[in-house]
């Protein structure tokens, strides 16, 4: 079946526009697969939904082989979604969230090492500051109510800090129902919905579920201050059965663990810092370079804000 489909895929591309095919084959050596993956990143395919928050959606992020791909590997590990708690950053069972979840290895095989890349380009962000690539099934029913990206617990901020931004794949068409809704954006409420739009949908700017599709929303502001504008959820699937994926891209590395150590002393994350805090940003641009409580900056040592 493999070779067969294989032979029709080189014989279109015998008379049509040339179509990147890769071979997945994964760590366990399995048989390789054949994945007909989407064009690299082209900002033409990108539109603005709104800037207040910032969200773009970019129509055929994905190939359907490459969503097909993703759904095949999350159904191999799917567990009970968590949430992270507010005050411990422990990660714990809620009902605000419903559906279920696994996370794939980076660079798990070729397929996804190529989607990874995509982002990276699309963002403009490193690959290390990103979190692996989680696979997410919602049922009949099942819902995520809105909610932030970003931390307000300190915990889960030691590790790359807040995320900065989240890149939200859709690998399924919902027939109804399981739109991701932004209930705070500005203006939203001029948005046109008609009656395939769910009731959640039509509380907040909303963005349905369709297949290959994906949306880039930032959860900081530009200052690097948490944005309460971002705030999102995942409507109730009605009709169908919606799978996606998320990924989040933090401020710093998440993979280098002296990141974390960063973090947990007093220091700065930007090289400028010195030079900066000479020229009088600590006052000026206070919540870049110190912080909130809730919220560390990037120059708390050239700023002798350590004690914050």
């Amino acid at each position: 079946m493999e070779m067969r489909r294989l032979l029709v895929l080189f014989a279109l591309l015998s008379v049509t526009a040339v179509v990147p095919v890769l071979f997945s084959r994964n760590k366990n050596g399995d048989p390789a697969e054949v994945v007909v993956v989407a064009p690299p990143f082209n900002a033409s395919g990108v539109t603005v939904i709104s800037w207040k928050p910032r969200i773009f959606l970019y129509k055929g992020f994905l190939s359907d082989d490459e969503c097909d791909h993703l759904v095949k590997l999350g159904k191999e590990k799917m567990k009970r979604s968590m949430v992270a708690d507010n005050e411990s950053g422990k990660s714990v069972m809620s009902e605000v969230r419903t559906s279920s979840g696994m996370f794939l290895d980076k660079q798990q095989d070729t397929v996804v090492s190529t989607i990874e890349e995509r982002i990276a380009a699309w963002t403009l962000l490193p690959e290390e500051n990103a979190e692996n690539i989680q696979i997410l099934r919602y049922e009949h029913g099942q819902r995520y109510d809105p909610h932030f990206d970003y931390f307000h617990d300190k915990v889960n901020q030691l590790q790359g800090g807040h995320r900065y931004a989240t890149v939200l794949m859709y690998l399924s068409t919902v027939e109804k129902g399981g739109e991701t809704v932004f209930p705070n954006a500005e203006g939203w409420e001029s948005q046109l919905k008609d009656d395939s739009f769910s009731d959640c949908a039509k509380k907040g700017l909303a963005v349905k579920a369709v297949k290959g599709d994906a949306v880039l929303f930032f959860n900081l502001q530009a200052d690097g201050t948490p944005d309460p504008l971002s705030l999102h959820g995942s409507c109730s699937v009605i009709e169908g059965e919606k799978w996606s994926s998320p990924k989040w891209i933090h401020v710093r590395s998440y993979d280098d663990p002296s990141s974390m150590k960063q973090s947990e002393e007093c220091s700065d994350l930007s090289e400028n810092c010195a030079a900066w805090a000479a020229s009088g940003e600590c006052n000026n641009n206070a919540v870049y370079m110190i912080g909130t409580k809730d919220s560390p900056g990037q120059c708390q040592k050239s700023c002798n804000a350590c004690s914050l």
